[in-house]
């Protein structure tokens, strides 16, 4: 299919299905996506369809199907932090369809939530240690779980910019700078409308700003090593992504690196780093 006819096309389940197994994505595994329904353009059911959709195509298999509901941009403001109440999250359309979505199990983190598909005994264990997070995205959470799992991101018409899951690899690692140097006071209010307290840092760079901007950086290391496969859904251009084999490529460059920053800037990576 030619670029014109394929910005004239109304996508369908039919079409969206083909498209995943045109890249090999797996539907027995654990798939994180982040998102960008504007990119993916006209489907069928529009957010709602394309969620159907997903929801289908990797959960159907035996597989968890990942849709981060962040509400960090609640921090400082006069509101809960996270509400499950409420399901407007402050990435997007098709977190806040997931957040709401009847089937959703939603974990507890105060900032990083997570709303995720399929068994409901899979997705409730997936789930359970974000209430005890400290950090946004700590290695026993959801997004450690996905590396632990040997699961997949999907990033549907976006970039490593807001591919999350680089913030637990950090996490993992111990790379200095990333996380405020005391916890922040956070709530949750849960379903039966009781607020609890919590505590847990967020993500601060000293010197950098929003250090995901430059995680575009790695892109080349993933794919000099085959750890991401190109595709489409709708118009989107779509990046499978290995999450074990990112986390070795960051830990092999930060080792390379004598550990000194290398997201201070938005210069590519030195080749040596990776090859």
């Amino acid at each position: 299919m030619n670029a014109d006819a394929r910005y004239k096309t109304v996508y369908g389940k039919k079409q969206i299905f083909e498209q995943l197994e045109a890249m090999g994505a797996p539907r027995d595994g654990v798939v994180l996506i982040h998102s960008s329904l504007r990119a993916v353009g006209e489907t069928e059911g529009r957010g709602e369809g394309l969620l159907s959709a997903l929801i289908e195509y990797f959960t159907h298999g035996g597989g968890l199907l990942c849709i981060p509901t962040h509400t960090w941009a609640n921090i400082g403001k006069e509101r809960v932090t996270l509400d499950l109440l409420c399901p407007k999250t402050c990435i997007g359309t098709l977190p806040d369809i997931a957040a709401g979505h009847p089937l959703a199990h939603r974990s507890l983190h105060p900032t990083h939530s997570m709303a995720v598909f399929g068994d409901a005994e899979k997705a409730e264990s997936f789930i359970s240690d974000d209430e005890r997070a400290i950090t946004p995205a700590p290695p026993f959470g959801c997004y450690g779980k996905i590396h632990d799992m040997g699961g997949h991101i999907l990033l549907i018409g976006v970039k490593h910019n807001r591919n999350t899951y680089i913030h637990c690899v950090e996490e993992m690692l111990g790379i200095p700078n990333r996380l405020t140097p005391e916890p922040l006071e956070l709530s949750v209010r849960h379903k039966d409308g009781k607020v609890e307290k919590r505590l847990s840092c967020g993500h601060r760079a000293e010197g950098i700003g929003d250090v995901s901007l430059r995680y575009v950086k790695y892109e080349p290391a993933f794919r000099h090593y085959g750890h991401i496969k190109d595709g489409f859904i709708g118009n989107a251009p779509v990046q499978l992504c290995d999450a074990r084999g990112m986390k070795q490529v960051v830990e092999l460059i930060y080792k390379r690196s004598g550990g000194i920053e290398l997201l201070s800037d938005f210069l590519p990576l030195e080749p040596a780093l990776y090859i």
